[in-house]
């Protein structure tokens, strides 16, 4: 029974026994009867006007109380006169502006963190209370390759991409760093927050390749001038001393020295040769910015394949084209993409070794070009070095090839890979943008 209905109810019983009492005290004196219940009918009067002052205040509260329910803040009660009315009018009014502070914070805070999220440079992933996909930002999908109906809604142990696969993995505080396609290198950490008293898993992945990009470039930069100092050193007086000892004429009318003289000059090719070596690895160091112009691609690929095409005639390889029909047009430097493609091209033909095919495909709906051959494949240890300077695996190899591809493509800032499919064909894919 509600507070008000029992007011109402105490004050007409109590009046009621009055009336009654009256009537059995009072009804032989008519005038004292009809003063008793004049008193009476005022006392309701009275009762019923501090029913209405007392119930005010309720009702007042419970229009507060039901626009709190709706999260309207805006709801506010004017001064009434009555000062135990204006007190709690007060009261309310000033609850209700700290609540509506609160909350503008609030949907600020939220509307910063949402920013925040969608425009870092570190992939987000969270996850719900059943390590479900709940949000994932724009990054971790670029990184991820996917689309976001592919992994919202869906649990981390259930996808088999390869950074899940590491993800499920890791506990909370943990982290570890993984390296894709030989190329790519990301950062996993796995932490969590509280919400509204539960614990949420999230996970942030961080891009470190072009960080361990340049520190590499760095260490073997230096590795490499020392080398090139030593080397240029040395090669200088000696070509001098042998070819100031190949022109002594005196040394060789004989003949009793030829087998010295063909020595010499093995000796010479070889500091050439030594020479031309230590040239190739300074142009890693000393790659220049990429001077970027439009040019289409399909010329490119073409004349770098009619460039290739002695090289593989002799190795009884065939290249085909799948190449889109319209203009392919990029924004780069000529020159370097032409180098690049004559490495990846080369290092096909190294791969095949003998007889097999190259092919070249274009897409225009993800500007990419796919360079793939029938060659040996890479196994999982050769795929995680195949970037990195000075890995080789060929048996004379010198590991620039590759490298200096990597260098080119980061330098323009295109996405690339190096896969195996199936057992043998392996395919260097380019994204252009």
């Amino acid at each position: 029974m509600k507070l008000r209905t029992k007011y109402i109810l105490f004050v007409v019983i109590l009046h009621l026994v009055a009336l009654v009492l009256t009537y059995f005290i009072f009804s032989e004196n008519k005038i004292w009867f009809i003063a008793s219940e004049a008193v009476i009918i005022i006392s309701m009067v009275f009762a019923w006007q501090l029913y209405r002052q007392l119930i005010q205040p309720l009702k007042t509260l419970m229009q507060g109380v039901e626009a709190i329910k709706d999260r309207d803040f805006n709801v506010k009660f004017l001064s009434t006169g009555k000062h135990e009315m204006d007190q709690l009018i007060d009261v309310y009014n000033q609850m209700m502006d700290e609540l509506r502070t609160e909350r503008t914070r609030q949907e600020q805070q939220h509307f910063f963190l949402e920013k925040l999220i969608q425009t870092s440079p570190t992939g987000i992933i969270i996850l719900d209370y059943d390590d479900n996909i709940q949000q994932i930002n724009p990054k971790a999908l670029q990184i991820l390759g996917i689309a976001a109906d592919g992994v919202v809604g869906y649990p981390v142990d259930k996808l088999e991409h390869p950074l899940f696969l590491q993800i499920k993995r890791l506990r909370s505080g943990e982290n570890m760093s993984i390296k894709l396609d030989g190329a790519s290198t990301y950062k996993l950490q796995k932490s969590h927050f509280i919400d509204r008293g539960f614990s949420r898993h999230f996970i942030m992945i961080e891009d470190l390749t072009a960080e361990i990009l340049a520190a590499e470039k760095n260490v073997y930069g230096k590795v490499i001038r020392m080398m090139a100092h030593e080397v240029n050193n040395t090669i200088g007086p000696v070509n001098s001393i042998v070819q100031t000892t190949l022109k002594t004429n005196a040394l060789w009318h004989s003949h009793q020295y030829d087998t010295l003289k063909e020595a010499l000059h093995v000796a010479m090719d070889r500091n050439h040769n030594l020479n031309q070596f230590m040239r190739n690895f300074a142009e890693l160091v000393k790659l220049p910015a990429p001077n970027k112009r439009t040019f289409d691609l399909h010329q490119l690929i073409g004349s770098v394949s009619k460039l290739m095409k002695v090289t593989a005639g002799e190795r009884a390889i065939d290249f085909e084209f799948y190449l889109a029909e319209s203009a392919f047009n990029i924004l780069a430097d000529e020159q370097q993409m032409e180098q690049a493609l004559i490495n990846i091209i080369k290092n096909a033909i190294e791969a095949i070794d003998f007889k097999g095919i190259i092919r070249f495909m274009t897409a225009s709906n993800n500007r990419s070009l796919i360079i793939s051959d029938t060659g040996s494949g890479i196994s999982p240890q050769e795929s995680a070095n195949l970037f990195s300077p000075f890995f080789s695996t060929k048996k004379d190899g010198q590991g620039i090839g590759l490298t200096l591809v990597r260098e080119i493509l980061t330098n323009h800032g295109f996405e690339f890979s190096l896969r195996t499919i199936g057992d043998q064909q392996t395919e260097f894919t380019i994204v252009f943008d």
